[in-house]
């Protein structure tokens, strides 16, 4: 079965056709970090003007990169939420037109849902070292992170539409974070991958900022008190204008920041293995990509199977939408016209109640 996902939850237009649930014969991706650079973070507007300007080319080039014709679709799968509203609207408005066109179904995917689910697709093999080809073994549930831009949350995955919430972040995301504290002293944008490259050389205990929740039982997590301590150092070093230029205080600073980003993510994730007597992890998103944590899980977690999905699923990408779109149609949930982008779309809303349309506002109203 070939399953054309669509995806435009943020700033990225992306596109991809994935056969069978887990073979990605295409994974079309537009970025729009140059666009939103200047501003240093993503600007929801233009976002979505970007999105419109976009995605009819991005389809287009997921079908012939896919070496197939929309013809040869046999579902549609679109991320409804969460997500910016604007973007979101031009995904999922644009995939109901497409199956209506063609009279094939629509599936409405979890942003989140996708990315736990990325472990399992792939061009050869998957995150596991399963080839794609070979049908999925049977499914053991694991620890799933997702850590990115826009989400911290750890989740119980049971099955590739079951998913038990565990913990989220009760504040800023860890790689909103990574932004944040890169634009304090004029890295640039997006943050996340300059810190992770100036982390590498310099003295991660060179300052002593705080683990937040580290040391509580529960699996939520903070990172704003993190990034209000980063930039308490900096004042104390004289303001951001006064470290330009210094690059070993500015690669302490990066290498101490990103271990206590790492600390937390990866002892959160030993307590939660703990608690659920699992032996298996994955930890997706965009922070994924992340170097410094991938090493980090490479040391401490030694007799875990942690499952690090390739760079181009990692961060926001169609094929985890096609993917879990798969196992959608297969339960017999459908969208149709009714359906429309959700922003809070939940992670514990069933298959079936992600294709439901949004109630009107003020129905049931006397």
């Amino acid at each position: 079965m070939l399953i054309l996902g669509i995806e435009s939850s943020c700033d990225e237009t992306a596109a991809a056709v994935v056969e069978d649930g887990r073979r990605v014969l295409s994974n079309n991706i537009a970025s729009q970090v140059p666009i939103h650079q200047r501003y240093g973070g993503v600007v929801p507007e233009i976002a979505s003007r970007a999105h419109l300007e976009q995605i009819v080319q991005i389809v287009e080039g997921a079908l012939s990169g896919a070496r197939v014709a929309l013809s040869d679709i046999n579902a549609i799968a679109v991320t409804r939420g969460p997500g910016l509203i604007g973007c979101l609207l031009v995904g999922v408005e644009f995939a109901k037109g497409l199956a209506a066109a063609r009279g094939i179904p629509l599936l409405s995917v979890q942003h989140i849902a996708g990315h736990l689910y990325s472990p399992f697709i792939g061009r050869e093999h998957d995150a596991w070292g399963v080839p794609v080809t070979d049908r999925a073994p049977a499914f053991e549930p694991y620890i799933g992170l997702a850590v990115s831009g826009g989400h911290s949350s750890m989740a119980l995955v049971r099955g590739p539409l079951a998913y038990e919430p565990l913990g989220e972040t009760l504040d800023d995301a860890v790689g909103e974070a990574y932004d944040k504290i890169a634009k304090h002293i004029g890295l640039g944008y997006p943050g996340g991958p300059i810190v992770d490259r100036l982390a590498a050389q310099g003295n991660p205990r060179a300052f002593a900022f705080p683990r937040p929740l580290l040391n509580r039982d529960d699996l939520d997590f903070s990172f704003s008190g993190l990034k209000s301590s980063f930039a308490r150092e900096v004042e104390k070093l004289g303001g951001p204008d006064a470290i330009q230029g210094n690059g070993k205080v500015i690669a302490d600073l990066c290498a101490s920041f990103q271990a206590a980003c790492i600390d937390v993510m990866v002892g959160k994730c030993a307590r939660a293995l703990k608690q659920h007597r699992l032996s298996r992890l994955a930890v997706v998103g965009g922070v994924a990509c992340n170097r410094g944590l991938r090493a980090a899980l490479a040391t401490r977690m030694k007799n875990i199977a942690v499952a690090l999905p390739e760079p181009e699923f990692c961060t926001d990408n169609a094929a985890m939408i096609a993917g879990v779109g798969h196992h959608v149609h297969a339960s017999g949930a459908h969208s149709d016209a009714t359906m429309n982008a959700k922003v809070g779309l939940e992670l514990t809303a069933s298959a079936k109640g992600w294709q439901q349309a949004a109630p009107t506002p003020g129905a049931g109203a006397s």
